[in-house]
């Protein structure tokens, strides 16, 4: 398990390894081409040293790289700046924003997919604003109210990548508990769940839920995230989140494994429909 720039820098190096030999040239040559030693070259590609977004335009341009979505994940990837150079939406909030939330942003930012599996609240791309509010103040307790207004606004500019084109793929898992827990009041928690039953119609949305009658499962030790990227899945990666910090898994037995656990979530749940009319019985309770 690694924090998030360690695996990001490990990540960016081999694909940047993959394209300079796609291309046909040695390290060496590589660094020649862009007036590099070449132990800079080396360096990035093992992860050693982190490598700077115009770096990176360097060596994409030396290797002939030219496909759009492949070029702005790994300028994503070296940091926080677009394929113009301008810093991504979320730098704006660099003050409030705890670092391991913007690797998760940046990776969400431009993931194509996303699987989840939510034991405690409703997954944070598929929040009310109000609901929002409730689990960001009781997560942050004590910050001031301008600081949780711009986690709010964070949290729900997360949700745009639903609606970008292409969108990103949501599929989410979510214990009967995500459900039953009062979070904001009653009122609030109705609103969620309507949110809920509309996001479930979306195309890019897959929603199931995990009633309590299927017992012990394979995910009751805690929620996770798999991302998955455009262009190739060496870049995969788990994300688990914890109290002060978020753990990365990286390692190709890591991803096989949460991806067999969240394929086998999938079948004990219930299905998509089946999911739709347990969560409305649940909204017609509240």
């Amino acid at each position: 398990m690694q924090n998030g720039p360690a695996v990001r820098r490990r990540k960016l190096g081999a694909e940047l390894r993959t394209l300079r030999t796609g291309a046909g040239l040695t390290s060496g040559e590589a660094a020649r081409l862009v007036g590099w030693h070449q132990s800079k070259v080396s360096r990035i590609e093992t992860g050693a040293s982190g490598v700077k977004p115009a770096d990176v335009r360097l060596l994409l341009d030396a290797y002939g790289v030219v496909e759009g979505q492949l070029r702005e994940l790994l300028l994503v990837l070296a940091g926080s700046e677009d394929t113009a150079g301008r810093h991504h939406w979320w730098h704006a909030y660099r003050g409030v924003l705890p670092p391991a939330y913007r690797d998760f942003i940046s990776l969400e930012s431009q993931a194509s997919a996303m699987r989840t599996l939510e034991t405690s609240v409703v997954p944070g791309l598929l929040q009310t604003p109000e609901y929002a509010r409730a689990v960001t103040r009781a997560a942050v307790d004590g910050r001031d109210d301008e600081a949780l207004d711009a986690l709010v606004e964070v949290r729900l500019a997360r949700q745009d990548v639903l609606r970008n084109d292409p969108p990103l793929e949501l599929s989410a898992v979510l214990d009967e508990a995500v459900l039953r827990r009062e979070v904001g009041g009653p009122g609030v928690m109705a609103r969620q769940l309507v949110r809920l039953m509309e996001a479930a119609r979306l195309p890019q949305v897959r929603l199931q839920v995990l009633p309590f009658a299927a017992g012990a499962h394979v995910g009751i030790t805690g929620p996770f995230v798999i991302f998955s990227f455009p262009s190739t899945s060496d870049l995969d990666v788990v994300v688990i989140d914890q109290l002060t910090s978020s753990l990365y898994l990286e390692r190709k037995e890591d991803l096989q494994a949460y991806t067999e656990a969240f394929d086998t979530l999938r079948i004990h749940a219930l299905s998509p429909e089946d999911s739709l009319d347990y969560i409305a019985v649940i909204a017609d309770g509240t």
